[in-house]
């Protein structure tokens, strides 16, 4: 499949949230937890949560779907290997510890995911083995058991890493005694699965300075959670709509998820208003150039720098982006320079500070040259965020872009091409 985009229309309207991926598909492989019944509401149709889905049903869940509600049924578990879902995928790490709570064993897949660097496990592998469990790297998998059980203890992650903390939580819900995060990731989607694991029975406390306390219960129970709406697809959103010289009302957004990028926004000219039940956009005024750098919450989200690269491709002046979340995220500037914008990629870090990747030969920083304006070319996406990048960079474009391998869009945002064929964007699906 493919999008044919006629760009150079202004993108005007109204557009709604959805759930939020990066907490959907927890929240799923967190229903391994309980024996009973959970309802998830507000879970978007995408990839990503089919995948996970499909994940669920090899070990043992009953799963139905009404619109964007769907519940998880999982009495018992069935299977603890999981090898053979039909696309690989990061979400299976986290299932070790589910799995390993209930049964004490599991054996996952090599992973996969977005191809944006390594995006080592083995802060997840590590602090697995300090609770008891014992690993084994095979050919082509993890495998897992726990013979005396999962055990409370004192984790000092190198690292905020939003997966590891996700995982750790998991598995010491169950967990006999307490379990302490120490320099733990605090994103949204965490705390929403934090809300989500309080609500079936567990105890979790967040203290100060990144710090989370996981006291493990005999069992949990099931229930019901509304999904957090998607901070990712508001600030892709968002980035369209200056991009574009539209006007788009988000329905959903949150300023609270938001308000790093909503600073970065302004500041570049960009324009917004919050209001009760959304955030809209537009361009104030020329754009001009910024220096950012990327962060672990509440910095400015890795996810959002694809897209907004788009908008530093037309503001006046010199724009530096340092990115030091992952090592290898500027996959979508080769083809954004072919379309004419003035992108250059640098090792060194162009930031204020030096960051983990210095002195690496890491290509993560970015000198960003503008006004350039853009044409259409025949592109393929590589990964989920720098497809939307390119997407955007087609909708702004002069003349016809194919976009090519969109199931990676597919992946993270559910019907992209009608949504915004009903801003007024001349996209088809082919």
């Amino acid at each position: 499949m493919k999008f044919i985009v006629r760009g150079g229309k202004k993108l005007e309207g109204e557009i709604v949230l959805g759930g939020a991926k990066n907490a959907a598909t927890k929240m799923l492989v967190a229903s391994l937890l309980t024996s009973e019944p959970m309802v998830l509401h507000n879970t978007p149709n995408i990839g990503d949560v089919a995948i996970t889905q499909e994940l669920c049903e090899l070990v043992g869940s009953s799963i139905t779907r009404d619109n964007n509600t769907v519940t998880v049924h999982t009495p018992e578990i069935k299977n603890t290997r999981v090898l053979s879902l039909s696309r690989k995928n990061r979400i299976p790490v986290l299932a070790l510890g589910p799995l390993l709570a209930r049964t004490g064993e599991a054996e996952i897949p090599l992973l996969g995911g977005d191809k944006i660097g390594p995006r080592p496990i083995d802060m997840h592998l590590t602090a697995l083995e300090e609770m008891g469990a014992i690993i084994e790297k095979r050919d082509s998998s993890y495998y897992a058991h726990a013979p005396h059980g999962l055990k409370g203890v004192k984790i000092q992650l190198r690292y905020p890493s939003v997966g590891a903390t996700e995982n750790i939580i998991l598995a010491a819900t169950l967990a006999k005694g307490r379990t302490v995060i120490e320099n733990a990731a605090t994103e949204p989607e965490i705390i929403d699965l934090v809300k989500m694991l309080q609500n079936m029975g567990a105890i979790i406390e967040l203290g100060a300075n990144r710090t989370i306390y996981i006291d493990g219960v005999r069992s949990l129970r099931g229930g019901e959670h509304t999904i957090l709406p998607d901070r990712n697809e508001a600030a892709s959103f968002a980035s369209l709509a200056v991009a574009t010289r539209g006007d788009v009302f988000v329905r959903n957004a949150k300023q609270d998820h938001l308000i790093t990028f909503l600073n970065a926004l302004r500041k570049v000219g960009g324009e917004y208003k919050v209001e009760n039940t959304g955030i809209r956009f537009w361009r104030g005024k020329n754009l001009t150039s910024i220096e950012l750098e990327t962060d672990t919450h509440p910095g400015f989200m890795t996810d959002w720098q694809q897209p907004f690269t788009l908008l530093l491709t037309q503001a006046k002046g010199s724009s530096i982006l340092h990115e030091t979340v992952y090592e290898d995220r500027f996959g979508h500037v080769g083809e954004l320079n072919i379309m004419g914008a003035d992108i250059h990629v640098f090792s060194k870090c162009l930031g204020e500070i030096a960051c983990r990747f210095n002195g690496k030969n890491h290509q993560h920083s970015i000198l960003v040259n503008g006004p350039t304006p853009l044409k259409g070319i025949s592109l393929t996406i590589k990964d989920l965020r720098a497809g939307m990048a390119h997407l955007i960079a087609t909708l702004i474009a002069e003349g016809e872009s194919t976009v090519d391998n969109i199931e990676e869009l597919d992946r993270g945002y559910e019907n992209i091409d009608t949504r915004l064929q009903n801003l007024g964007a001349d996209i088809i699906r082919a």
